[in-house]
């Protein structure tokens, strides 16, 4: 059972009992969805930023960043990052604590970006939800282009060196993290403290969490399933591009992305047209940028889509060319 069904019980018992919205209409998809997506999200920030506030705590960041900077990694650290991300349940919103986590650890910044490329794209779920859909040999190739999206991605914008463009809240938490780590406090006396700091970070979070699930929820109700299908044909060059850029609009996790991707391949749209699709709405949704916004100031948030916009629509055409 889905860990979250609980919280989906509740979505439909306010949604059909509490609200009376009638079932199967663009209202009650909307509502609901907004009710269980915020929920979910919001419970996950909650426990993720807790445990960050441990993490943060307790973790020697001096020695963590010596480390990684005093050795030649050759791009394994941007690999060991990627890989991290794929074996990470979060969508795009619920990985965003973790790279806040990251960076206040001293984590380089293209680094922590590997992983937030690739955590939403693979999860295990939908591992085995795309390799009984496509089979193990399209899953594989999808889970390794997933991880060069996040390994490329990161090494190309860790080299823009593009830290400053970071909000300055991330780094003041960072710098109080460093006036305090000389303090020894037993951990029962820290419960409360990591609930305050998990807390405060989470509030921070929740305003654009809400609006972008707002937009999500919209567009999932009243968007039509067939809508973008009339703009990513087979027999179109751009196809790749327009499935990447019509996607952004849209926001869902993989498992949800994944059955849009198979009805998307049986009527005829080429595979890497296809995914370049499922990538996007993944990994790139509007929602997620807001959110983001939270985290990250306008050049870099730019850098961080564009980048990864342009390596999707390479993975696509590649796909396209060699993949049958």
């Amino acid at each position: 059972m889905d860990i979250f069904y609980p919280l989906q019980l509740f979505s439909d018992w306010i949604t059909f009992d509490i609200f009376n919205i009638e079932a199967t209409t663009h209202l009650e998809t909307s509502v609901n969805f907004f009710i269980y997506d915020s929920l979910k999200i919001i419970f996950l920030l909650l426990i993720i930023n807790y445990f960050m506030a441990i993490v943060r705590h307790y973790l020697p960041t001096e020695k963590l960043r010596n480390f990684l900077a005093s050795r030649k990694w050759f791009g394994l650290d941007y690999f060991f990052a990627s890989a991290f991300g794929t074996i990470t349940p979060f969508c795009s919103c619920s990985s965003i604590p973790l790279f806040i986590g990251f960076i206040e650890a001293g984590i380089p910044l293209g680094v922590t970006l590997s992983f937030l490329i690739t955590s939403p794209l693979v999860n295990q779920v939908a591992v085995v939800l795309f390799a009984g859909l496509f089979g193990w040999k399209i899953t594989i190739l999808y889970m390794i282009s997933a991880m060069l999206l996040g390994i490329f991605g990161g090494f190309v914008l860790g080299k823009l060196k593009l830290e400053k463009y970071v909000a300055d809240y991330v780094w003041q938490i960072k710098s109080k993290k460093s006036e305090n780590v000389s303090i020894k406090i037993p951990f029962r006396d820290l419960i409360k403290t990591f609930w305050q700091e998990g807390w405060a970070l989470t509030k921070k979070i929740i305003p654009y969490v809400l609006l972008g699930i707002a937009i999500g929820a919209t567009i999932h109700g009243y968007v039509p399933a067939g809508f973008f299908e009339n703009y990513i044909k087979a027999d179109n060059i751009f196809a790749v591009p327009i499935a990447a850029i019509v996607a952004v609009p849209m926001y869902a996790n993989a498992v949800g992305v994944i059955p849009i991707m198979q009805s998307l391949v049986e009527k005829g749209i080429p595979l890497g047209t296809a995914m370049a699709f499922m990538m996007a709405v993944v990994g790139l949704s509007l929602p997620e940028a807001l959110i983001l916004k939270r985290v990250m100031k306008i050049k870099l948030l730019f850098y961080f889509f564009g980048i990864t916009t342009i390596n999707i629509i390479i993975i696509g055409y590649l796909f396209n060319a060699f993949v049958k």
